[in-house]
């Protein structure tokens, strides 16, 4: 079973995952920048888009071993919000692989608890609840919370749904899974291993993964570095695209710094 995915231009490798609910068509003006300095892979994940589902995918472990069949060799990988989460699974699993792992509005653990930020249990299980009934207004809900506190956020939303419809629609297994994900997963020690430089980028206006992730003991680690953007909520690659794209050229020319 392939996996989908677009590449443009030339030099280093750089692999965008989306995030949940969505496809990788959010990434198409975002990757056109990113094409002027790397060779830019987008990314549908399985159930998304031009990606079909497969009921192994369920389990976390399956799905990311059918990506990394078929995913470029070496380079970089960039994780939107559960596709950060992705990410660093990904690049804690091979570290010999990977240049380097970059996570944008994304969190080692998604669910607020009393002494973690983040989101409440209850939202989670409402969606949850709701997904059973209609997956697309669940998603296109999802869209409007992603966008809350963004200076642009009618704008933002239009063009996440304008994309998002741009290729199939997510398959409700495959949006059934990823919020388990977003519920269950807990990095957090787990990044205390992180052998890949890693480069983390929050907005301080973000709504679902609030910029006091950034100062949590599990981000103080020599591997990793965070930089706030003033201006973005949850989607800086729509708010901020240059300030990203200055981010990531100063990343990749120095890792490791």
């Amino acid at each position: 079973m392939s996996i989908h995915i677009e590449t443009q231009g030339q030099g280093t490798d750089l692999i965008l995952l989306p995030g949940w609910g969505m496809n990788g068509a959010v990434f198409e003006a975002f990757a056109g920048q990113l094409a002027s300095f790397c060779r830019v892979h987008v990314v549908d994940l399985p159930g998304y888009g031009f990606t079909p589902w497969h009921v192994d995918y369920a389990a976390l472990p399956k799905m990311l071993t059918a990506l990394e069949r078929e995913l470029p060799a070496a380079g970089y990988l960039l994780g939107w919000s559960l596709g950060g989460m992705l990410a660093w699974k990904l690049a804690l699993r091979q570290p010999q692989r990977w240049q380097g792992v970059i996570t944008m509005a994304s969190s080692p653990r998604f669910v607020a608890s009393e002494e973690w930020p983040g989101v409440r249990p209850m939202v989670l299980a409402g969606f949850e609840q709701q997904l059973q009934q209609e997956s697309a207004r669940t998603v296109e809900r999802f869209l409007a919370i992603q966008a809350m506190g963004s200076p642009s956020a009618r704008e933002d939303v239009r063009q996440m749904k304008m994309r998002l419809e741009s290729r199939p629609a997510a398959d409700a297994a495959a949006l059934s899974a990823g919020l388990t994900w977003l519920e269950s997963l807990d990095l957090r020690e787990a990044l205390s291993r992180l052998q890949v430089p890693s480069l983390s980028l929050f907005g301080r206006l973000d709504g679902l993964v609030p910029v006091a992730v950034m100062s949590q003991p599990c981000l103080q680690h020599p591997q990793l570095r965070t930089v706030c953007l003033t201006n973005s909520a949850h989607a800086p690659f729509l708010t901020e695209p240059d300030a990203v794209c200055q981010q990531l050229q100063l990343f990749m020319s120095h890792p490791g710094r």
